[in-house]
C-alpha cells in the first residue's frame, strides 16, 4: 500500500526525505498522522518522524534547509527534537527498543531498528510507519496488520498483551481511550489482559491518568470509555467514588435508579450539546454524593436529600486526588453540582418570581450550563415521561427569560455600597455594614424594593432603624 499521492502537497516531507537522504538516514512518518491518513481521517497537523539514526541531527538538518531556520527544540531526557514550520510541528526521535523493570514504567532504552520502534508501540493501529526514502517514498509498513484491525475496528497490541501493559500500564487507560474516540472494541485477549494488569495502573502518576481520563471525557459519547474502564476493573482506580454509583437496593418492592448508568447517560446527554470538558465533569460528579446520602424511608422509599451540597463539598477532594485544577475552574464545577437540582424543582406553578431572581443571581454567568445540565439530568427508560419532564422545563426556562430580561438579576449589583452604608451611619468597617447590605440584597431578591437609588436608600434606612441607628449624613452620592 503506497501513500506517495497523499503525501505529495506536504512539501515539508520532501524537505525531510531530502536532509535524511542526505544523512542516509531512513526515516519514516509514524503515529496517529499515519492512522488518520489510513482512515481516510483529515490530515492534521502533528507529524511524528521515527529515524534509524540521531533524531536531534535529522532535525537541525531540517531546520537548516527550510527558510527561516525554524528553531529546533531538543528534549535531552526523551532524545527528541521538534520544531514548527507553515502550521506544522515536528517531531523527529531516533528509532529505539525498550526494556522496562517489574515495579517501573520508566523503560531502560537503546538505539534500535524500525521494527524495534514499531515493536514498542502500543496498539497495532499505531504501529505503522510511511516510508520517506525516495527509493519506497510514501511505502506503508505494517507489520503487525494495523490496516486489518482498523477495517475490523479493533484496538490490539503488536506483542504480548500482558508483557505490554505490564511494561507501560499507561497503556491500558490509552487502549479505552482510543476505543471511545473511534468507537472501536477491544480485542478480547487484550482486554483480558488489561483486567489481569488493572492493579498495574497504581504505579502510573496520576497527572498522567488524567490526561487520558479527560480525554476520555471529550471523545463523542463518552459513557462507552467509562464502562470499559469500570468492566476492565480500571474505573476504582481512577476514580473509585464514581464505582460507588453501581448497583441498585431494593426494599419492600422499592428500588431506586442505578446511579452510575443514570450519571453516564446525562454525561452522553451534555456531550450531544457542548464540548466543554467542566461542563462534562459538572455532570460526571452532578451525583457523587448520593451514595453518602441515600437513605431509606417506608413511606416514601428511597431519597438522596443534600446530596447536592454533598456533592459540593467533595467536588475539591476528587480535584485534589486527580490533580485538577484547584481554580476557577473546580468553582464552576462545585457550583453546577451544587445547584443541579434547583431548576427542576422551579416546574411547580405556584414557585414565585422570587425564587427565580434567586436562582439567576445564584448562578450568575452560569445559568445557561445549569440550565443545559438540568435538561440532561432528565433521564428515564420511559420515553413519555421525558418527554413530559422536558415539556415542563421548558416552561421554566421561558420563565426564567421572562424574569431575566425583565429585572436584569443576572449581573445584579446592589445600588447600596458599603461605603453608603458606613457614610449615611458614621460606621467604619462591621459586621453591622455587612448586614444591612445582605438585608436590602435579600429584599431586592425578594422583590420587596426596585434595585434604584432612592427606593433602596429608604428601604436601607428602615433597615438600619430596625437596629438603633439613624441616619447621620443625606449624602448618598
Amino acid at each position: 500500500m503506497n501513500f506517495s499521492k497523499d503525501l505529495q502537497g506536504l512539501d515539508i516531507l520532501k524537505t525531510v526525505q531530502e536532509a535524511a537522504d542526505s544523512m542516509d538516514i531512513p526515516s519514516y512518518l509514524v503515529g496517529g498522522w499515519v492512522r488518520d491518513l489510513v482512515l481516510g481521517k483529515k490530515a492534521g497537523k502533528d507529524l511524528d518522524i521515527v529515524c534509524v539514526g540521531d533524531g536531534i541531527e535529522l532535525a537541525r538538518q531540517v531546520s537548516s534547509i527550510l527558510p527561516k531556520t525554524p528553531k529546533v527544540v531538543v528534549f535531552k531526557n526523551f532524545g527528541t527534537a521538534m520544531l514548527q514550520h507553515q502550521g506544522y510541528e515536528l517531531e523527529f526521535v531516533g528509532a529505539r527498543k525498550e526494556s522496562y523493570s517489574r515495579h517501573s514504567r520508566k523503560p531502560n532504552v537503546e538505539q534500535g531498528t524500525l521494527s524495534d520502534d514499531q515493536k514498542r508501540r502500543d496498539f497495532t493501529i499505531n504501529a505503522m510507519a510511511i516510508s520517506l526514502k525516495a527509493s519506497e517514498f510514501g511505502e506503508l509498513l505494517d507489520p503487525f496488520q494495523g490496516v486489518e484491525d482498523l477495517r475490523k475496528k479493533i484496538i490490539r497490541t503488536p506483542l504480548d498483551p500482558l508483557v505490554t501493559f505490564s511494561d507501560d500500564p499507561l497503556r491500558m487507560m490509552r487502549a479505552v481511550r482510543f476505543a471511545s474516540q473511534l468507537n472501536f472494541d477491544i480485542e478480547a485477549g487484550t482486554f483480558e489482559a488489561i483486567r489481569e494488569q488493572s492493579n498495574r495502573l497504581k504505579i502510573v502518576s496520576v497527572e498522567r491518568i488524567t490526561e487520558e481520563l479527560n480525554k476520555i471525557i471529550l471523545t463523542p459519547k463518552p459513557s462507552y470509555g467509562f464502562k470499559l474502564l469500570h468492566h476492565a476493573d480500571l474505573l476504582q482506580f481512577v476514580l473509585p467514588s464514581l464505582v460507588k454509583l453501581q448497583g441498585v437496593e431494593t426494599r419492600e418492592g422499592k428500588g431506586h435508579k442505578d446511579n452510575f448508568y443514570h450519571t453516564l447517560q446525562v454525561l452522553d446527554n451534555i456531550a450531544e450539546h457542548s464540548d466543554d470538558l467542566w461542563l462534562r465533569w459538572a455532570a460526571l460528579l452532578h451525583d457523587i454524593a448520593k451514595p453518602a446520602t441515600k437513605r431509606y424511608h417506608p413511606k416514601v422509599g428511597w431519597t438522596f436529600h443534600g446530596h447536592e451540597d454533598k456533592g459540593a463539598q467533595m467536588v475539591p477532594k476528587v480535584f485534589r486526588s486527580l490533580r485538577l485544577p484547584l481554580n476557577d475552574k473546580m468553582k464552576y464545577v462545585q457550583k453546577l453540582v451544587r445547584l443541579h437540582l434547583r431548576p427542576i424543582s422551579l416546574v411547580k406553578d405556584h414557585v414565585t418570581d422570587s425564587a427565580i431572581r434567586r436562582l439567576i443571581y445564584d448562578s450568575g454567568e452560569h445559568l445557561e450550563d445549569l440550565m443545559t445540565l438540568c435538561r440532561a439530568d432528565i433521564t428515564s427508560k420511559n420515553h413519555s415521561k421525558v418527554k413530559k419532564y422536558l415539556s415542563n422545563f421548558d416552561k421554566v426556562e421561558k420563565r426564567v427569560q421572562q424574569v431575566e430580561a425583565r429585572d436584569e438579576i443576572r449581573n445584579f449589583q446592589p445600588v447600596i455600597t458599603g461605603e453608603i452604608i458606613m457614610r449615611t451611619f458614621n460606621l467604619p468597617p462591621s459586621k453591622m455594614v455587612g448586614q444591612i447590605k445582605e438585608e436590602l440584597k435579600e429584599a431586592v431578591l425578594d422583590g420587596e424594593v426596585k434595585n434604584e437609588l432612592g427606593p433602596a436608600r429608604q428601604y436601607m434606612i428602615k433597615i438600619a432603624r430596625d437596629k438603633g441607628l439613624e441616619p447621620v449624613s443625606q449624602d448618598v452620592d
